[in-house]
């Protein structure tokens, strides 16, 4: 399949959206690689060239002059974005814990770049994906950030551990493309959560169990849905997920 259409990943230089980039422009797709690393950028977008057009684009999703200086930017070169792929995520795992014992700064920094920086990314990129004849908003969530595992008897994310700052971002991540779906009901854009799995990536330290061209796959998934695909769906490789 080729297409003539924009694509933009967060946090793309490697992991994830490294690979998201990669399948994207394999497709067809013009894909905006964004990093908020000039050098290391650079560096991504060069190493895909063969797979097709990949462009840098510094974007730090912490800072608002740097998302609307980006959004200037691919607005002015493409005109319309026809899928936004909010990837860019932390978990600072030695910092980690359960919520009697987590300090209030590790949430702030973890809610900063997965909770916020999804907010504000979308927020403003988003008429650029309105002027897009199918827009497709993707979320990076995580099964962690799901109540029903949560509070599930058999405890399903016990082997994940007490991570209260990253399993609370994504469930307020949830709670965006609930509601941006809900917004955007009567529109052509679609907007979804997706759990791409335990890839081995460096927010994990590498611990993953499955390579992250992998967990590309369901993001790709979620950006080409066609027509009558779901909006405002939390969805993995191997269907719906629990909220």
């Amino acid at each position: 399949m080729t297409t003539h259409q924009t694509a933009l990943v967060t946090g793309a230089n490697k992991g994830i959206g490294f690979e998201t980039a990669r399948r994207l422009a394999q497709q067809g797709f013009t894909v905006w690689l964004g990093c908020r690393d000039h050098s290391r950028g650079e560096a991504a977008a060069k190493e895909l060239a063969d797979d097709g057009d990949v462009r840098f684009i510094r974007l730090d999703v912490t800072d608002t002059a740097s998302i609307q200086a980006a959004q200037e930017h691919i607005a002015e070169q493409s005109g319309a974005l026809d899928v936004l792929i909010n990837n860019a995520g932390i978990a600072l795992g030695d910092q980690e814990g359960p919520p009697s014992t987590v300090g209030s700064e590790t949430i702030k920094k973890t809610l900063d770049v997965n909770f916020y920086g999804t907010l504000h990314v979308t927020q403003a990129f988003l008429p650029l994906v309105r002027k897009a004849d199918a827009g497709r908003i993707v979320n990076l969530s995580s099964s962690m950030g799901s109540l029903t595992l949560l509070t599930a008897p058999e405890q399903p994310l016990a082997p994940f551990g007490m991570a209260y700052a990253y399993a609370t971002s994504k469930t307020l991540v949830n709670t965006l493309t609930g509601w941006f779906a809900t917004e955007l009901k009567d529109t052509p854009v679609k907007v979804n959560s997706v759990c791409p799995g335990f890839n081995a990536t460096d927010l994990n330290g590498n611990t993953g169990t499955q390579h992250p061209a992998e967990g590309a796959k369901v993001v790709v998934h979620a950006a080409t849905l066609p027509a009558d695909g779901p909006s405002g769906s939390f969805f993995d490789a191997a269907g719906p997920v629990r909220w």
